[in-house]
């Protein structure tokens, strides 16, 4: 399947976020966002909870990131993710300025029950804003009963409107609808994670057999070595990838700080991992292990050697090595709508599919920003040729500044 000019692997190349979330924005009423969330595979139990006749509870607001119970929360909670972590929130603050910030009903110096997470981006270029959370394919909201929920409500529309924020963004992994004012609309996209608790014989039997085993079995024949760490080393080699691959698509790289700034924040927990053909870097993939899943977050591979099989080799060795050390889930992360090959490559992973809705709330209809093209198109395309005809120092600059004001 090759629905643009590039292959399902190089699709996969441009990482599983750090796209403008609204690039294929699809404007819906709610009741329309609702109806679409049916084809989750799961869905919250928390919409159908039953009334609590307890006194309204008030939300407020807490810093995730020193706040030691924020962390603990998180291990106790089957709902948080790597998104959610304090390591994650303080490399988006290192990186990109960004103010942390999460709610919860829970009073002072007790253990927290619910929370949701957000920061703050405070952008001249694209509008002052409150999301949860930047460049993370999902950030669930933690809450239980429909009390929350009201809490929650409630403190957001006072922070829309005592902040003036261009609008309030969250990203649940499973369906989620506020009862606001607010003006309302949604994004959606596709997401795909492998079930890791069957035998590794069976989750490789699940695989696709010409497109996925036949090219694990090809890299192994084509003698490509393969290498894992957090060592400058390694993060020199992915980066030179990882630029080259953005440039192909007419993107700029992120800024090589963020990478440095996540190795530093998950420490041994972030994987690196580099397959070679003779001594030359031919494909890499970063990887962080939070809880029990593992979470493909960025993948990048020079193009003359993906028919060896390079990336395959990769997420191969990334799922057995997730397999083995226990874990349960394989999170292979977000695909914009339109990429209908790089869906397809999850998919024949075994990876079961499900939508994620983004919601944004605000006081206007008016819930875009700058680098939300999906209206001006010409735009779009006007800005790809010239970043493609760009030098790769001089993208890498563009990445540096702009982007803070895209989260």
């Amino acid at each position: 399947m090759q629905p643009n000019s590039y292959t399902a692997e190089e699709e996969l190349m441009t990482g599983s976020v750090d796209h403008s979330p609204s690039r294929d924005v699809l404007r819906r009423r709610p009741h329309d966002l609702a109806l679409a969330s049916f084809t989750h595979t799961e869905t919250l139990d928390f919409p159908k909870a039953t009334k609590s006749a307890t006194t309204p509870r008030v939300a407020r607001a807490i810093d995730p990131i020193t706040d030691p119970r924020w962390e603990r929360f998180l291990q106790r909670h089957p709902r948080a993710s790597l998104f959610h972590s304090a390591a994650w929130l303080k490399a988006l603050s290192r990186t990109y300025g960004y103010k942390p910030i999460a709610y919860t009903t829970s009073s002072a110096g007790k253990d927290l029950q619910n929370g949701m997470v957000f920061c703050r981006v405070e952008s001249w270029l694209t509008g002052r804003r409150l999301v949860s959370l930047p460049f993370s394919d999902h950030c669930e909201p933690l809450l239980e009963t429909e009390n929350d929920l009201q809490a929650f409500t409630v403190a957001l529309e006072q922070e829309s409107r005592r902040e003036q924020w261009r609008y309030i963004e969250v990203r649940p992994l499973t369906p989620f609808l506020i009862n606001t004012e607010l003006r309302h609309t949604g994004v959606a996209y596709s997401f795909h994670e492998l079930d890791l608790t069957p035998d590794i014989d069976t989750i490789f039997a699940n695989f696709h057999k010409s497109s996925i085993q036949r090219k694990i079995r090809r890299a192994e024949r084509e003698g490509l070595t393969y290498r894992e760490g957090s060592t400058e080393e390694l993060l020199d080699h992915f980066y030179a990838l990882l630029a080259t691959t953005r440039k192909r698509h007419k993107l700029p790289p992120q800024p090589r700080k963020w990478f440095t700034n996540l190795m530093d924040s998950f420490g041994d927990a972030l994987k690196i991992r580099v397959a070679f053909k003779g001594t030359r870097p031919v494909a890499a993939m970063l990887t962080i292990r939070y809880k029990n899943t593992l979470t493909y977050k960025y993948g990048c591979s020079d193009p003359r050697f993906n028919k060896l099989g390079s990336m395959h080799l990769l997420f191969w060795k990334a799922i057995q090595e997730a397999k083995a050390a226990g874990l349960q889930r394989f999170d292979f992360g977000r695909t914009d709508a339109g990429q209908d090959g790089l869906t397809t490559f999850k998919s024949r992973w075994g990876a079961t599919q499900s939508v994620l809705t983004y919601g944004r709330y605000g006081l206007s209809d008016n819930s875009t920003h700058a680098f939300d093209l999906q209206a001006t198109k010409w735009k779009a395309k006007a800005a790809k040729y010239v970043l493609q005809h760009l030098p790769s120092g001089v993208l890498s600059m563009i990445g540096q500044v702009l982007y803070g004001h895209v989260g």
